[in-house]
Order: C-alpha cells, then structure tokens, then sequence
C-alpha cells in the first residue's frame, strides 16, 4: 500500500503561502543550492502528485514551460487532480482526473502499486486531507520566517492528532525539512 505524503512550505509560525503574508517573497529570496537540490531528488520520491483543480490549474499554467530544476520532475510524474468540475486535463500531460469522493479516490490511490503519493498545493486541500485522517507522512520545509498572518497549514480539528518525528534536517539558510508521521503507525 502506498502512503500520502503531505508536503508544504510553512513559516515558523505554522502559516503558508496561501493569500499575500509575504511567504513566497521569502522562499525566492532564499538562496540554498543544498537544499533546492535535496528538494529536487526527494521530488522524484513520488509515484504521484495530488493536487485540487484551484492548484492544478496555476501549476499546468507554468510547469509545462518552466525552467526550474523541478520542472523535470513536476512534469514528468504522473498527477491527479481531484475536481468534479473539471472536464479534461490536457494542459499539463500525465494528468488524470478524479472526480469522485476524496477519501474514496484516495483509498484507490493507496491501492494502487508503486511509490508514495505526494500532496502538493492549497491549505483547502490540505486541510481536507488532514481532516480525513489519510496522511500517512507530513513533510513540513520550515522557512526562516515568521509572517503573523495567513493561512494555517493545520485546520481546526475535533481531536488533536499525535505525530512523532521521524526525520529532521537543517540546511545553511535556515530552511529546517521535519518529517512527522502519526503516532502508533
């Protein structure tokens, strides 16, 4: 069975780079080739990308033509986008479609042999995903900023989860990668 992997860049105070808190500002002004090539391999770790349409959409509109060193990757590894309004997906190639329930899609997903899935994009998503309880790992890149807005990564939750670190690393600028998986699995 494969696992979901939750991965997201986060300011130190948990927030995203949903909306304008100044997030993304900080990761392009970041210049880390150590960690941007450790992103890059740990990219090709994924067997697929999952992603909602709102993600989908502004990623198909600048991965297909990118020049970024993840842009092999991004456009190579097969992707799904999880839309029940979407009716075709051909802007951005390995691209698939599902339309149904969302823990459903994801269950199937699991099922299906090969490497991890990756969740990549929004806090909606993200937030729908956690709520589910189907995240198997959360990789968080910690950016060495602390913006007092914004999106939280984590959505309000009718019980605390438990997680318990696995893996931590820090590169020079300050980016720290902490890798947390659910307690008791």
């Amino acid at each position: 069975m494969r696992k979901l992997i939750l991965g997201f860049y986060v300011s130190l105070d948990g927030k995203s780079a949903d909306g304008d808190n100044g997030i993304r500002d900080v990761m392009m002004s970041i210049d880390d080739p150590e960690q941007e090539k450790y992103f890059v391999e740990r990219l090709w770790d994924a067997g697929e990308f999952i992603m909602g349409r709102n993600t989908w959409e502004i990623l198909a509109g600048f991965w297909p033509t990118s020049d970024h060193p993840s842009a092999k990757a991004m456009n190579e590894i097969p992707k799904v986008v999880f839309s029940r309004t979407l009716k075709s997906a051909d802007e951005w190639p390995e691209t698939r479609i599902a339309g149904g329930d969302t823990a459903e899609e994801i269950a199937k997903l699991k099922a299906e042999p090969g490497k991890a899935l990756c969740a990549v994009g929004g806090t909606a998503f993200m937030h729908s995903l956690i709520k589910l309880g189907v995240v198997d790992e959360y990789r968080l890149w910690v950016l060495p900023a602390v913006t007092g807005k914004g999106a939280p990564l984590f959505p309000e939750l009718d019980q605390a989860v438990n997680l318990r670190l696995v893996k931590s690393t820090a590169f020079p600028s300050g980016i720290l990668e902490l890798i947390y998986e659910p307690a008791g699995r």
